[in-house]
């Protein structure tokens, strides 16, 4: 074992979950290695603005935020690493993480690798998220006041988010592509109840279409395999959300969706790994929350490897 590669935390994933983590270890002197994925600061990162946080009344970028954190982290000695963990041994003590680069040993885990949204895969998705397509209607809904969207789904959070949008957008439409909905009884008749709220059965988005902005989606029927286009100003999308949990399935207990199955107290079912923010959270899926997870999960941790001693 490389002495200068054991440390007593290490923490997977460099979102809002990872870095308030690494805060609070860091000012607990236990002086974190945060491996940092693929994607540094995290799915909050590529919102154009967020609101919703506290602190900041006129907005703060997401990636902003997520330079704001780092940086705060890094202040009280943690250090960031540019890798991403491949493979762990959470049968031996202390664990063992692989990365692409380096092995690296250590008495605890904060896991914070998160969860990716589903996506459509069609054309003009990718050209135009943060431009008219999100995946959060909590984080960007106010920017559509008076505007016509579609929701693409037809679950509890496709409906959920739809009856939101409905406080700022005057039109909108929710995309499933069956004749009925999969969501609870109650979230149902809300939405059908809804003055602002129309539905569009048996129907797929095929494509995104804009300029600068999102102004239109093709949408295909089908049972009747036509294709229309409807001119819009946004696309909300909530098919589901994919937990970054391959890595550890047949480790620690998931629950039947991928998430890892955490208690109050942020531990999973290996004593000394804990697990913070949307890998272990499909409910509430915001920044403050997965920050606030986080900082249990660190303060947790010290609590274990005090008990080590």
């Amino acid at each position: 074992m490389d002495a200068n590669n054991k440390r007593k935390l290490i923490i997977l994933g460099s979102g809002p979950a990872g870095l308030a983590a690494a805060l609070y270890a860091a000012r607990a002197e236990l002086k974190p290695i945060v491996l940092s994925g693929m994607f540094l600061h995290g799915q909050a990162a590529t919102t154009s603005i967020i609101e919703n946080y506290p602190g900041f009344p006129d907005g703060v970028g997401g990636e902003e935020l997520g330079q704001l954190f780092q940086k705060q982290a890094e202040h009280f000695g943690a250090e960031i690493i540019y890798d991403q963990a491949v493979s762990l041994d959470l049968a031996s003590n202390p664990f063992k993480i692989d990365t692409y680069a380096e092995s690296y040993y250590t008495d605890a885990i904060i896991i914070a690798t998160g969860a990716d949204p589903k996506k459509l895969n069609v054309p003009g998705e990718k050209d135009f998220t943060g431009r008219g397509v999100s995946y959060c209607a909590t984080c960007d809904g106010a920017f559509f006041k008076q505007k016509k969207v579609v929701v693409v789904g037809g679950g509890d959070s496709a409906l959920e988010e739809a009856l939101f949008l409905t406080r700022f957008a005057d039109s909108v439409t929710i995309i499933h592509r069956r004749d009925e909905l999969r969501a609870g009884p109650i979230l149902e008749k809300r939405a059908r109840n809804n003055a602002k709220i129309h539905f569009l059965w048996n129907s797929v988005v095929t494509e995104i279409i804009g300029e600068n902005f999102v102004n239109a989606v093709r949408i295909k029927n089908v049972k009747l395999q036509q294709e229309e286009l409807l001119p819009i100003d946004g696309v909300f999308i909530f098919i589901g959300n994919t937990p970054n949990s391959q890595l550890f399935e047949g480790k620690l207990v998931l629950d039947d969706k991928g998430y890892i199955k955490v208690d109050h107290l942020m531990q999973t079912s290996v004593p000394g790994v804990f697990a913070a923010g949307e890998i272990a959270d499909p409910h509430f899926r915001q920044v403050i929350t997965s920050a606030g997870m986080g900082a249990a999960a660190a303060i947790q941790s010290v609590h274990y490897l005090e008990s080590l001693e």
